[in-house]
């Protein structure tokens, strides 16, 4: 009997229902205000919600960041005083100071507790300043960090507009990604870009990335003949994508289903379900999905992804064969996995702190198609893991690495276990072909770290004071 005859032949899910162990999902505001640089994020909470995020985004002595708290007291909770002036008071003052092009209030969980009615205050108050106001739920009793994005974005993808009167032209002028694309180019070289692209239905991509990396998925797009008609979030809220019924979306990241939702039920779209484009393999997965549903054959995927894998070898030997465990946090898991997998680790269990089998239905497909390619075992994954339970799975298991949240690496470390914090993926660039080095850099750091002690002879003595 063979290793792959003796394997699951597919993916099991379990559900512990343990609390989500994540940072709380305020803390969107950290990427989303410098990604949308004409807005101004208003936190709605208590001081503890302050004090999260300036530990969380550190203090900045030299630039003011675009966003503030609004700090409730008891009068607030006691409705003892009136919210509707208290936030037009706020915004009245973030207007005359800042000028931003939208202010989004992001609801924490005392807004959920005290039930204030956000979304009704904000049409009125919008109406009175003369300013888009977007109302976006980040409570951490209802989502895992990550999908704090999630709700800014479905949020603002209601106001995305529908096409305007311009013409074709005025319309190109405005659409931030050619004007980056086609800087410094001649209108000639321009119009001989443009004939690259074949005839097919708008596409918007959505999900909040730093521009390098959208600059680099658009051009990849580009070299298949498929134009980025634009991507939520743009840079400035004025320059949000327009969307019609019938355009085709996709998303970039694995929590962004509700906006995905949103899309599909709100504003008629056509949602593209590909894996996400993390790793070489799910780069290629992704753009060969795009390319099916346009009709296109793509074009030089496999020189591409060939000349990505023998650029990162150095890195894949050091973990093939070696095995992972990943406890669950920024809902990655199961793109992360994949690809380890796709590197020739062994997925033990994966966590996740929620689950959209149907968003993530292609991602899950190739992660099992990959685990039998690969002839590893397929992963248990485990929605809403509890952490002591957890843990004792990671005793018994003891994988060679662990990816978990800020609390765990510790405790894991000082018990001979090879960590690697979760949130570290959040904040760099992994999307698309040239970052899978990026990634690898992260996953092997620690055992490179180790290697290195072992090397010094500093490993026995490092556990020996862990005895102490």
């Amino acid at each position: 009997m063979t290793l792959a005859e003796t394997q699951p032949q597919a993916l099991e899910f379990e559900c512990e229902t343990g609390n989500y162990h994540t940072f709380c999902p305020i803390s969107c505001v950290a990427w989303l205000y410098q990604k949308i640089e004409d807005s101004f994020f208003l936190v709605i909470g208590t001081k503890t919600c302050g004090y999260f995020l300036q530990n969380a985004m550190g203090v900045m002595i030299f630039a003011e960041p675009r966003y503030a708290m609004a700090e409730l007291e008891e009068g607030d909770i006691s409705a003892q005083l009136n919210d509707y002036a208290e936030l037009k008071r706020l915004c009245t003052q973030i207007k005359r100071d800042r000028n931003p092009s939208v202010i989004v209030w992001i609801g924490t969980c005392t807004t959920e507790i005290i039930k204030m009615d956000l979304e009704g205050l904000a049409p009125k108050l919008e109406g009175e300043l003369g300013i888009p106001i977007v109302v976006a739920r980040a409570n951490g009793l209802d989502y895992a960090f990550t999908q704090g994005e999630d709700t800014v974005l479905a949020a603002m993808a209601q106001r995305c507009p529908e096409k305007s009167p311009l013409a074709e032209t005025e319309k190109e002028e405005r659409n931030a990604i050619s004007r980056l694309l086609n800087f410094g180019r001649k209108k000639e070289e321009v119009a001989e870009s443009e004939s690259e692209y074949v005839d097919h239905p708008p596409l918007v991509l959505f999900g909040s990335l730093p521009d390098p990396v959208v600059t680099q998925l658009t051009l990849e797009l580009k070299k298949q003949g498929i134009k980025v008609s634009g991507w939520l979030p743009a840079k400035r809220f004025t320059e949000l994508p327009v969307l019609e019924e019938g355009y085709y979306v996709s998303g970039i990241n694995p929590f962004l289903s509700r906006t995905a939702t949103t899309l599909m039920r709100r504003r008629k779209c056509k949602l593209i379900g590909a894996p996400f484009p993390i790793g070489p393999d799910g780069t290629r997965a992704w753009i060969e999905k795009i390319c099916s549903v346009f009709g296109i054959e793509p074009k030089g995927l496999d020189e591409r992804e060939a000349q990505i894998w023998a650029g990162v070898e150095e890195y894949v030997h050091l973990i093939r064969g070696k095995s992972v465990f990943l406890m669950g946090d920024n809902l990655l898991e199961i793109s992360l996995a994949r690809f380890l997998a796709r590197c020739g680790m062994t997925v033990q269990e994966i966590g996740i702190p929620y689950m959209d089998k149907r968003y993530q239905a292609a991602e899950l497909a190739l992660l099992e198609k990959t685990c039998h390619e690969m002839g590893v075992p397929l992963p248990k994954i485990m929605e809403k893991p509890d952490n002591y339970h957890q843990l004792q799975r990671i005793y018994e298991l003891k994988p060679d690495l662990v990816i978990t949240g800020m609390a765990h690496a510790n405790p894991l470390e000082a018990r001979g276990i090879n960590t690697k914090w979760s949130v570290e993926f959040t904040f760099a660039q992994i999307h698309g072909f040239t970052n899978a080095r990026d990634v690898l850099e992260l996953v092997t750091r620690p055992l490179r770290r180790n290697n290195s002690l072992k090397d010094l002879g500093w490993d026995k003595l490092v556990r020996e004071e862990a005895n102490v």
